[in-house]
């Protein structure tokens, strides 16, 4: 377990935009994981907090970011539109992805993903837009058929995760877990709901996710392999 953890608020540009995040480094980070939210769980989210910190108590760096800004959550909340705007959430995780290459403390570090609900579609979409950085994806409760004609593109392993009782969206995982091309893996948590709320629940995804990033964030791709 690492012996001290870094964490420090951030503001990362995005076009005419500024995304407010929490970066946090653990000594002797073997890789950094990007959060990407649907709207309504941001960086201080308590689920995205605890994950984070399974993560960083395996020597993993995180960025939470929130990938709208306080003034389009607020509008978001009305309409729901910048929500399923995957193709804006996808290129904001691309302004984190560059982001984290140019600051001191992840510039070396290799990248992950973990993406919940359309978030999940956000970061599939950048890690077809990126197969040589981003290294393993993990998806939580997320739409990853929102990204569905992206999905073939995908080299970074990755992890589906839903829960039993979230029915709506496990036919939608299935169809996306059969589109994948790359090396793939989905998880149905027993008795979870949508927001994996039920007493251990949000534990066992942060156990899962650990665990996928640990084994998968330092393999580079076969088809990469020179």
């Amino acid at each position: 377990m690492p012996s001290e953890t870094i964490a420090r608020d951030v503001e990362i540009p995005s076009g005419e935009r500024t995304l407010r995040g929490i970066l946090s480094v653990p000594a002797g980070a073997a890789a950094v994981v990007l959060f990407a939210h649907g709207s309504g769980s941001g960086r201080l989210s308590t689920r995205n907090t605890l994950v984070a910190r399974a993560l960083n108590d395996a020597a993993l760096a995180t960025l939470l970011v929130d990938l709208l800004t306080e003034e389009e959550e607020h509008a978001d909340a009305r309409t729901g539109h910048l929500r399923f705007d995957i193709d804006l959430l996808s290129n904001r995780v691309l302004d984190a992805t560059d982001w984290l290459k140019g600051v001191p403390e992840t510039a070396s570090l290799r990248i992950g993903y973990f993406g919940a609900s359309t978030g999940a579609a956000a970061a599939l979409q950048a890690a077809a837009q990126r197969p040589e950085s981003i290294y393993a994806v993990v998806s939580r409760g997320g739409r990853p058929d929102l990204a569905m004609q992206w999905l073939d593109s995908v080299k970074a392993p990755t992890l589906l995760i839903v829960g039993s009782n979230d029915e709506p969206v496990i036919p939608l995982n299935e169809s996306a877990y059969d589109a994948l091309r790359c090396e793939r893996e989905m998880v149905i948590v027993p008795g979870a709901s949508h927001l994996f709320e039920e007493r251990g629940k949000i534990e066992e995804v942060a156990r899962l996710a650990a665990n996928w990033f640990k084994c998968h964030v330092g393999v580079p791709y076969p088809e990469l392999r020179s």
